[in-house]
C-alpha cells in the first residue's frame, strides 16, 4: 500500500519502520502503524511490544487506519493528543495570558486556568519552557523594555510601557536583563565596558566578548578584523577593551572546548533576547553534547509546536556559538542547515562531540 505523505521525512516504509523500531516521538502525528495480528493501530512511539515487520502496515491518519479495519491502541491512544502535546498547548496558552496581562498574573490564577494544582502547574511550565512563570514574565517585560528603549522612548516611558508598576521594581532588575543601565542601552551601549579578545582554532578565528555580567558574544570567522567590526556595530557606543592577558585565558578555555568537547564548557553568560528566544536557547542548552534535536522537537519542547520557523530564527539570532549550542539542531530529515557561522563548522563541531 502506498502512503501519501506531505512531509519529506518518513517518506518511505523503510524510514517509517526505523522510526517505529526506535519509538521516535518526532514521528508521532506524521504517520501511524497497524499490526495485523492484534488488529490495533499505534503511534510510532508506542511502548507496546514490537511487532514483526511482516505484520505491520503504515497509515497517513487515524481515519485511514480505521477504514482499513483497525482499532486504536489503548496504550498509546493515537486518537488523543499526546501528553507532551497537551502540556505544550496548555503552557502556550499560559504564556499568552502572561504576555497579554498588564501585570504578572498570580500563580494560583494561572494554575486554575489549566485545571492543575499550583505545584503541578509550576513544575510543568518549567519543564516545557525551561523557565518558571515568573522568569518568563520577566523575560517578556525585558523584551518590551528593549523595544521601547530602541524606539527612543524615555526610561520612564519604557518602564510603564513594558508593564512595570513601579520604577523601583524595574531598576532592581534592569542590569540583569539589559546588561547595562537603561540609558546606556538606549544610547547603544554608551558607558558600558566590553572586554574582548580574538584567538585562533581549527575552525578559524574566534572572538569572545564579555560585559561585567558574563560572556555576551562568541563568534567564528575567517577575518579577525571583521569579527571586531561586527562587535563594534552591535555596541556602537560601548567602550571596547582588548588584549588583556586575563581575558585571553577565557578565550583559551573556549578554544579548548572546541578542540576537545569532552572537557565541557561552563561560563557565566550575558544573554539578551526576547522571551521566546530565551525559551529556545534554554532548550538548546539542554541538548547533551553528542546528541542532536530537530527544530520541530525544540518547538514542541517549548510548548509552541507550530513555531518551527520561529525556532529556526531564534537559533539564527544566537550570538553565543558553542555556549548556546544551536549547532546541535538539525532539520527533521537530518540535513545540516541554518548555522550562522557556516555548515562546515557545524558539521565539524557535531563530529567532535560525537567522538568525545
Amino acid at each position: 500500500m502506498s502512503l501519501a505523505m506531505q512531509s519529506a521525512p518518513f517518506s518511505c516504509d523503510e524510514e517509517r519502520w526505523e522510526a517505529v523500531k526506535r519509538r521516535d516521538r518526532g514521528a508521532d502525528g506524521v504517520f501511524y502503524y497497524s499490526v495485523r495480528t492484534t488488529g490495533v493501530y499505534c503511534r510510532p512511539s508506542c511502548a507496546a511490544r514490537q511487532a514483526r515487520r511482516e505484520n505491520v502496515r503504515f497509515h497517513a491518519s487515524c481515519a485511514e487506519a480505521e477504514r482499513a479495519g483497525f482499532r486504536p491502541c489503548k496504550r498509546c491512544r493515537p486518537t488523543e493528543a499526546a501528553a507532551a502535546e497537551r502540556q505544550a498547548a496548555m503552557v502556550a496558552r499560559s504564556c499568552r495570558l502572561i504576555e497579554e496581562a498588564e501585570e504578572m498574573p498570580a500563580l494560583d490564577a494561572l494554575a486554575r486556568s489549566t485545571g492543575m494544582s499550583r505545584f503541578h502547574f509550576h513544575r510543568t511550565f518549567k519543564a516545557v519552557t525551561g523557565l518558571t512563570p515568573k522568569a518568563y514574565a520577566a523575560a517578556h517585560r525585558a523584551r518590551r523594555v528593549r523595544e521601547e528603549l530602541s524606539r527612543g522612548a524615555t526610561v520612564t516611558e519604557a518602564i510603564y510601557g513594558a508593564g512595570f508598576n513601579s520604577s523601583g521594581r524595574f531598576y532592581a532588575g534592569a542590569a540583569e536583563f539589559l546588561g547595562m543601565t537603561p540609558t546606556a542601552f538606549r544610547d547603544g551601549g554608551s558607558s558600558a565596558t566590553i572586554r574582548f579578545a580574538v584567538g585562533e582554532c581549527s575552525l578559524g578565528s574566534i572572538l569572545v566578548a564579555a560585559t561585567e555580567r558574563g560572556v555576551c558574544a562568541i563568534a567564528f570567522g575567517a577575518d579577525p578584523d571583521a569579527l571586531v567590526r561586527e562587535l563594534q556595530d552591535r555596541f556602537p557606543q560601548a567602550r571596547l577593551v582588548g588584549g588583556e592577558p586575563e581575558f585571553e585565558r577565557l578565550v583559551a578555555a573556549v578554544v579548548g572546548f572546541i578542540e576537545a568537547p569532552g572537557h565541557g564548557l561552563d561560563l557565566p553568560l550575558d544573554v539578551r533576547g526576547t522571551a521566546f528566544q530565551h525559551r529556545v536557547w534554554q532548550a538548546l542548552r539542554a541538548i547533551p553534547a553528542g546528541s542532536t534535536a530537530t527544530y520541530a522537537e525544540i518547538a514542541r519542547r517549548i510548548g509552541r509546536p507550530k513555531a518551527v520557523r520561529a525556532v529556526a530564527q531564534a537559533c539564527a539570532s544566537n550570538a553565543l556559538a558553542v555556549a548556546i549550542p544551536c549547532h546541535r539542531v538539525v532539520r527533521t530529515d537530518g540535513v545540516l542547515t541554518g548555522y550562522r557561522w557556516g555548515v562546515q563548522r557545524k558539521r565539524a563541531l557535531l563530529a567532535r562531540e560525537a567522538a568525545a
